[in-house]
């Protein structure tokens, strides 16, 4: 998986939850499981546009074997900064996660050093929550956001708009993501289906 696919996963496959998320089901065996998932996915995506009629590519996957994948493989794509996500899929598009994310960069770099400005406040390793629903058709997606906190204190969507384009950043895209804006899916996923624990990714 492309390190671009992965922040994908982790910005977009999740919102983030408003508690601790429980480890149950975490195994290498499900990492794995959505690892190859993964590469089929990516491989597909290589293949070429499927004709009008032809029964679409179908990938299930489920939450825990997600979470696992971030347990025991996450660390080799993940960004900088970030660490310890977790994802619970609710059901109906709508997803929450967990992550631990280093402020301290991010602050140095947007405080204005106003009394009212959040960023004035934030700094070090602290635990960021979000949730909110994915909706994705016809091969494009919009992460819409209902929640944010930050070690559990309410804070604007402007302060995780922050974080997310801070990570999310890359050679090509310097900016990162932006918060709310539509997105092309990658590998031809024309719609990713978010049940209650588990989804299908559709190519």
């Amino acid at each position: 998986m492309s390190s671009r696919f992965s922040i994908w996963v982790l910005l977009l496959l999740s919102g983030v939850g408003l508690g601790a998320l429980q480890a149950a089901g975490i195994s290498q065996q499900q990492a794995d499981a959505f690892s190859q998932k993964m590469a089929t996915v990516k491989q597909q995506g290589t293949v070429g546009t499927k004709s009008q009629g032809e029964t679409p590519r179908r990938t299930p996957f489920t939450e825990s074997e997600l979470n696992s994948w971030f347990t025991y493989r996450g660390g080799e794509v993940m960004p900088a900064g970030v660490s310890d996500p977790r994802v619970t899929l609710i059901g109906n598009g709508k997803v929450k996660a967990a992550a631990t994310v280093d402020l301290e960069a991010i602050a140095k770099q947007r405080s204005s050093g106003r009394t009212l400005d959040p960023w004035s406040y934030l700094g070090g390793r602290l635990p960021v929550t979000l949730s909110g629903v994915l909706r994705t058709e016809n091969g494009m997606g919009r992460f819409d956001l209902e929640e944010a906190a930050i070690s559990g204190i309410p804070v604007p969507a402007s302060v995780l708009a922050d974080i997310v384009s801070y990570y999310s950043r890359t050679a090509d895209d310097p900016d990162g993501v932006r918060l709310n804006d539509n997105f092309k899916l990658p590998s031809q996923i024309k719609q990713i289906e978010m049940g209650a624990g588990q989804g299908v990714i559709v190519q």
